[in-house]
Formats: C-alpha cells, structure tokens, sequence
C-alpha cells in the first residue's frame, strides 16, 4: 500500500516550499515582469528618459530582416546540436553497456567534457581551429582545404555546433547509459534466444524502453542550445561572419549590452521566453505520446 505523507494545517507545508517560492520570484518572475514592461518602452541614447511605444518594439522586430534570420539561424543551430550530441552519447552508451573489461575507466573518461564550462570548451575549440595557429586548420590546410572560420558562415556553423555539442555528450552519455542499465537483461536474452539480431533487439526493444529519457533528454538538450551555447558562440564567432552564428540569445545580447537598444533587446527576451515556451508545449502535446513508460 502505498503510504503518503500528511501535513496538519498548512503553515508547515507553506514554510517548506517558501525557499524556493522566494528563489523563483526573485530570480525568474521578477526578471520576466521586468523584461515585459521594459519592451514597452524605448530609451533614449543616453538612458536619461524614456518613451513608451506599446507594441512598436516588437512591430520593428518583425519587420528587421536581420531579426527573421535569426529565427532560421537558430533553428538550424538547436536541431544540429540536439542531433550531434544525443545520437554519439546513445552509441557511446550502447558501447558503455556492452564493455565488460575496463568499463569503469570508460565511463569516467566520457563523462569529463562535462567539467569544462562552454565558454572554456569555445576557446579550447577556437584554439584548434585558428586560422593561425591551429593544430587542426593546420592539418586541414596540409590536405589543400582552405579552413577558415572567420570569412566562411558554413564552417562558423560547424565549428559552434561541434563545439557546444562535445560537452553536451558527456552529459547524455550519462542518462542513456543509466537507462540502458535498468533494461531488463530477461527480456534482451529472451528475444536473442528467439533469433533476433543486435540491431533488431536495439530498435524494438530497448529504444522503446528508454523512450523516456530520450524526450527529456530532447527537451532539455533543444533549451541548452536556446540558451546555454551563448558562451560557446561568444568565444568563438562573436556571431559571425555576416550574422551567420547569431542566434536568438545572443541577439539579445548584442543589440542590448552592446548596441545598447535596451527596449529591443528586452522585446527580444520576451519573444523568446515565448518561443521556447511553445516549443516545449509542443513537445509534450505531440512528442510524448510516442513515449511508452
């Protein structure tokens, strides 16, 4: 029987929860409010004054086609992230799973990309691929391929993609990999006996099985490319060439601490809040029903 625990009155169960009511409203509704009335308004060059304009921030924003690229920019850049760092961590985890000599030192090598902060791993990456000094535009250029990350918007791409997804793997490789190890080795033993193949038990039985940590994992790996590859996209391209790396996050940055459009910047916020908000919605309504618990 399950047991639950109860509370007599409401004091108790209210002082429990209130750290993290406090924490929340600090540090999300209070900032979100902020975002949301600042949007409204527009300030002038030397922030002495403002204007309000209602909706004409996001009316502009709209309209800028520099604005509607980086919705295309950062679709392109959280769907390859979300793919070059889930599908390795799977595979690396298979593996993981099947190793039966030195898994322990496997595990604890995959799993310290982790450690290193994205805007260390951008400059580890940007180190490597420097036109100049780079170990691997170096190596690139001896086979006769021009590497060079600061003119060529494809290779920019590449690079922030690579980049932010190598850290990202480690933490994947540690979800599948416990997921893998709670599938009932019966059932894998069972379909074996009865003729299925590696490939065959793989697809129609443990994928399903770890069904649901593949969408948290899809869920929370398309919010880390919204928002935790700022630092990564930093280092490396500052958003370069031509916008080409420029996603939503760091448009807002951009156009709020260095082009110092506060208004804009802060409508910007508000549509991404939204936008991220929708596609994790969206995610649960569609994607979910495909999970089998």
């Amino acid at each position: 029987m399950e047991k639950r625990v109860t509370f007599k009155g409401w004091k108790l169960p209210l002082l429990l929860i209130l750290p993290q009511v406090f924490v929340s409203a600090v540090f999300f509704f209070y900032p979100a409010v902020q975002a949301i009335w600042q949007s409204m308004f527009i300030p002038d060059p030397f922030g002495l004054s403002t204007r309000f304009v209602g909706l004409g921030n996001f009316e502009y924003l709209f309209s800028n086609s520099h604005y509607r690229a980086s919705f295309v920019t950062t679709a392109v850049f959280s769907l390859l992230v979300t793919l070059c760092s889930m599908v390795p961590a799977l595979f690396l985890a298979v593996l993981a799973d099947r190793l039966v000599k030195g898994a322990g030192t496997y595990r604890t090598l995959l799993i310290w990309p982790y450690a290193i902060a994205p805007a260390v791993a951008g400059v580890l990456w940007l180190f490597m691929f420097n036109t100049r000094i780079g170990i691997v535009s170096w190596y690139l250029g001896k086979l006769g391929y021009d590497w060079n990350h600061v003119l060529n918007g494809a290779e920019a791409m590449g690079l922030v993609v690579v980049a932010s997804s190598w850290g990202r793997i480690s933490y994947n490789f540690l979800f599948f990999f416990a997921a893998l190890q709670a599938v009932p080795k019966s059932v894998i033993e069972a379909a074996a006996i009865d003729g299925a193949r590696f490939w065959r038990r793989f697809f129609t039985i443990v994928l399903p099985l770890i069904s649901p940590t593949t969408f948290f994992l899809l869920v929370v790996n398309v919010v880390y490319a919204f928002f935790e590859t700022f630092g990564v996209i930093h280092t490396i391209t500052g958003g370069g060439p031509q916008q080409s790396t420029t996603i939503l996050v760091y448009k807002v940055f951009s156009d709020g601490f260095v082009g110092q459009d506060l208004g804009s910047s802060a409508a910007q916020s508000v549509i991404l809040l939204v936008v991220v908000g929708a596609l994790t919605v969206v995610q649960f309504k569609f994607l979910e029903k495909r999970v089998h618990y």
